[in-house]
């Protein structure tokens, strides 16, 4: 009997150690932005098998517009993980370059994955596709507050990083 029930105690020792490396990365942050997070996750998950690939990011890119990325820029986008790009992998690499990031940042961080031409604008049709249909939708009121506040320019693009400091800093820098 003794090994009986000394064999499950051992496994699930094992397993809480697995895990132990997991829920720190989930400690590091609140509920909510774990919430965002796993919104972006699925974004980013094309082919929602769990695992963001190759193929699922140069899908996303091609959903923003981003037709001609070389395979060697997706497959140093990869590797900037150990393994497989689970969600948990996900987090832990977000959680490693935030640590002490300021939140505007963080923020601006974000928005730069959808403008891999580093241009500071994205399209004003993109943004308003991503805000009404993913996470917390946004409806057509705030969608037309928001184009109030941060007008697209005549080619309709927007200044991310504008929104981005009026998101942490609550007004408008000054120019």
């Amino acid at each position: 009997p003794g090994t009986y029930f000394g064999a499950p105690k051992k496994a699930k020792r094992r397993q809480q150690q697995g895990e132990g490396g997991s829920s720190n990365v989930f400690s590091m942050f609140e509920q909510s932005q774990i919430q965002e997070y796993k919104e972006a996750f699925t974004i980013i998950d094309q082919n929602r098998d769990g695992i963001i690939s190759k193929d699922d990011l140069r899908d996303v890119l091609a959903t923003m517009g981003q037709l001609n990325v070389k395979n060697e820029e997706l497959e140093a986008m990869v590797k900037e993980a150990s393994g497989p790009i689970n969600f948990t992998v996900f987090l832990t690499m977000f959680g490693e370059k935030l640590k002490g990031a300021d939140p505007e940042d963080v923020i601006v961080s974000a928005f730069k994955v959808l403008d891999p031409e580093a241009t500071g604008a994205i399209k004003k049709e993109f943004l308003e596709e991503l805000l009404t249909t993913q996470c917390d939708r946004f409806t057509a009121e705030e969608m037309t507050n928001l184009w109030a506040a941060f007008p697209p320019d005549v080619a309709g693009n927007v200044d991310y990083k504008n929104i981005c400091y009026v998101i942490t800093h609550g007004e408008e820098k000054e120019e």
